[in-house]
C-alpha cells in the first residue's frame, strides 16, 4: 500500500512523512495544568543521545510532521525515547505510559490511535 501511494507519504527522497490532504487534530480530555502524574521530567541521557534525538526532532520539523511550540506553550504530555538498534539506526518514539494511563482512570482513553 505504501509503494502503490507513495507520493501521500514521501516528500522527495525521504523514505515517509506527513500524510497531506488528510489533517486530524489530537484533543485531550486532561485540562491544563495537567496533573502531576503526566509532568515527568525528561529521562536522563548522554550527550550523544541528545544529539541523535535532536538530529531526529530536526528530520520531523523539515518534513512538516512536527511543528515547534511558543515559549509560552508547555507541553509535559510525553518523554521523547530514543531506541537504537544493534545496526546503529535509531527511531524516536514518545513515551505516552503515563497519558494512557490518565485517561483510563478519568474512563476517556481513546482506543484508536492515529500516530504510531
Amino acid at each position: 500500500m505504501l509503494r502503490k501511494n507513495r507520493p501521500e507519504f514521501a516528500i522527495g527522497g525521504e523514505p515517509l512523512g506527513k500524510i497531506r490532504g488528510h489533517d486530524r487534530e489530537l484533543y485531550l480530555d486532561v485540562e491544563r495544568p495537567y496533573p502531576p502524574m503526566l509532568r515527568i521530567p525528561p529521562y536522563p541521557a548522554s550527550l550523544e543521545t541528545r544529539k541523535e534525538v535532536e538530529k531526529h526532532i530536526n528530520e520531523l520539523l523539515d518534513m512538516d510532521v512536527i511543528r515547534k511550540i511558543g515559549h509560552n506553550e508547555i507541553v509535559e504530555i510525553t518523554t521523547p525515547v530514543l531506541i537504537t538498534w544493534h545496526d546503529g539506526k535509531s527511531r524516536l518514539c514518545g513515551d505516552f505510559r503515563a497519558l494512557n494511563n490518565e485517561q483510563k482512570l478519568t474512563g476517556t482513553l481513546y482506543q484508536g490511535y492515529f500516530m504510531p
